[in-house]
């Protein structure tokens, strides 16, 4: 069986080119994925194809979040937060 090993790349996203690694997931399979630039970014996937959807998928949606975050601050939008009762 080859081995899997870990793959630099790169994605392209609403809002520009994003490099990202994919890392060989011993435990489930498939490749965790981090975006060196966005470090609050980390996901999964199950094919190298897989692992770069849902990394644009993520770098997307923290890019978002952080417009939010920042036009709350700025008293542009006001977010309503819920209480999640477990």
């Amino acid at each position: 069986m080859k081995k899997q090993r870990t793959i630099k790349t790169e994605v392209d996203t609403e809002y520009g080119k994003y490099s990202i690694v994919l890392e060989p997931e011993k435990d489930m399979g498939g490749y965790m994925v981090t975006a060196p630039k966005r470090p609050d970014v980390v996901t999964w996937g199950k094919t190298q194809a897989h692992a770069k959807r849902m990394a644009k998928e993520a770098i997307e949606c923290s890019i978002e979040g952080d417009v939010l975050i920042a036009a709350e601050k700025e008293g542009i939008v006001a977010i309503r937060r819920q209480r999640v009762i477990a």
